[in-house]
Order: structure tokens, then C-alpha cells, then sequence
């Protein structure tokens, strides 16, 4: 019992090492909500491993969170090829082909940055937000990923 105590005693500092991290306050939010319900559930009648804090614990947990939380994202992107195919009736078979190629031999940051700006239409600060960075950082992406982009095109006979 004196375990679940000094954990829920550090509700405040595992809410603020959650937020630092997290894309929104709500996210922060849920987040820390879901480590305290899997502490609840984890130490039950338990105690905490051996030599090991309330707080220490807690952010081991937060940050398992956050690692979840940013591969369930990542793995709900548009694949490039699926983004590339609203523009396919528009070009040819060849140069569709070659902007799929080259799309995916860019940073994943570059090309997830692309593809929504460009394909799916999303304004920077969306952007932004569901990646978890600055629109400067979405802005420099962007403008490196497009370079990097055109140079690949070109070495694919493709004038952009």
C-alpha cells in the first residue's frame, strides 16, 4: 500500500515529463491517465522492483507510453504510393512510378512531410501537430525533402 501511495504522490511530475513530449495537452493527458491506470493495475497487491523509485518507475512506464503512442501513429500514414495515386490519372505510368521511387528513398520526416503537403493538402501547422515537431521544423523538412526530391527525379529523366 505505501508503494501506491508514493506513486500517486508523483502524478504532477510524470503529467509534466508526459507533456514536454506530447503533441497536445489532451494527449499529455491521456497519456498520463493510461500510466497511472497500467501503475494501478501493475502493482495491485506488488510491490515496485527491487531498488527501484516511485518516480524512476512511473517515467519507465510514461516513456513505454510514448514509444507506443508514436509507432501506432506512424503506422497509420499514407503509404507514399497510395498518396501518389490521386495525382496517377494526371501522368503517366512512368512518371508516377519514378515520383513513388523517389519519394521513398527520402528521410522518413522529409517524405511524410511531402506527402501531406503536397497529396493530402495539409497546412504546416497540421503537419506539425501530428508529427509531434515545429512548423519551422515541418517548413525546413519540406523545403530539403522537395530539393532532395527533384534531384531524384532528375537523375530519373523526370524534369519536375
Amino acid at each position: 500500500m505505501a508503494d501506491s501511495v508514493s506513486v500517486a504522490a508523483q502524478y504532477g511530475a510524470v503529467y509534466r515529463f508526459i507533456r514536454r513530449r506530447a503533441r497536445s495537452r489532451e494527449d499529455a493527458e491521456d497519456l498520463t491517465q493510461e500510466v497511472f491506470l497500467a501503475a494501478v493495475a501493475a502493482l495491485g497487491e506488488a510491490r515496485l522492483p527491487e531498488g527501484e523509485t516511485p518516480l524512476g518507475w512511473l517515467y519507465t512506464v510514461a516513456r513505454r507510453r510514448l514509444i507506443d503512442r508514436v509507432r501506432g501513429e506512424s503506422r497509420r500514414l499514407v503509404p507514399v504510393s497510395d498518396a501518389v495515386a490521386s495525382v496517377e490519372p494526371a501522368y503517366s505510368a512512368s512518371v508516377v512510378s519514378s515520383l513513388v521511387s523517389s519519394l521513398s528513398e527520402l528521410e522518413g520526416g522529409q517524405r511524410e512531410v511531402i506527402v501531406m503537403k503536397l497529396f493530402e493538402g495539409r497546412r504546416f501547422s497540421e503537419i506539425a501537430d501530428r508529427l509531434g515537431v515545429s512548423e519551422d521544423a515541418c517548413r525546413a523538412r519540406f523545403s530539403r525533402g522537395l530539393a532532395r526530391l527533384r534531384e531524384r527525379l532528375r537523375e530519373r529523366g523526370v524534369e519536375p
